[in-house]
């Protein structure tokens, strides 16, 4: 690593450590040369980048903050921190790139954020879909919020009535 207060390469790592999900390895490093101390931040570099592509059928680079940023203002003002918000970006990424090599279509991803969405909270959901699916009228939205209203939801934490036939014991 060249120090970049003298430009000398040859230092010495006195701490390491993990960081943004284990994604990024921080590192305090010091000149041997020097003795000035830097930091270095190392990250996987990502060879299978993810195209979108949009209703329209123009293709897009995958950036994550297009789905933040969606999360964020379908939540506006509820009750939602934003570790939570960026725990659904991680997990809507994760599926993607393991259910997509190349392509990804902008349906596939607005579906994703819809059943995060409806599991988290109704309010941000109807927000999110109202852009997403498009409704044409109140009548459609009416329609929507009525099966959210009727479905059947598991309640948090609660005890499952029939054992898992695939679960070991």
């Amino acid at each position: 690593m060249i120090c970049p207060f003298c430009a000398h390469n040859d230092d010495k790592v006195i701490d390491s450590r993990a960081s943004d999900a284990g994604r990024v390895i921080r590192r305090r490093r010091q000149c041997l040369a020097c003795n000035r101390r830097f930091t270095t931040y190392e990250r996987v570099e990502e060879l299978a980048r993810l195209t979108v592509v949009k209703r329209d059928g123009s293709r897009v680079p995958f950036n994550r903050d297009n789905i933040l940023r969606g999360i964020s203002n379908a939540c506006g003002k509820r009750p939602i921190s934003d570790e939570i918000k960026l725990r659904i970006v991680e997990e809507i990424e994760e599926l993607l790139y393991r259910e997509f090599e190349r392509e990804v279509p902008s349906m596939a991803i607005g579906t994703l954020v819809c059943d995060k969405l409806r599991d988290l909270d109704e309010v941000a959901y109807i927000r999110y879909a109202s852009e997403y699916h498009r409704f044409k009228d109140l009548g459609e939205m009416a329609q929507e919020m009525a099966e959210l209203r009727e479905r059947v939801r598991d309640v948090k934490d609660q005890q499952k009535l029939f054992d898992d036939p695939g679960a070991k014991s």
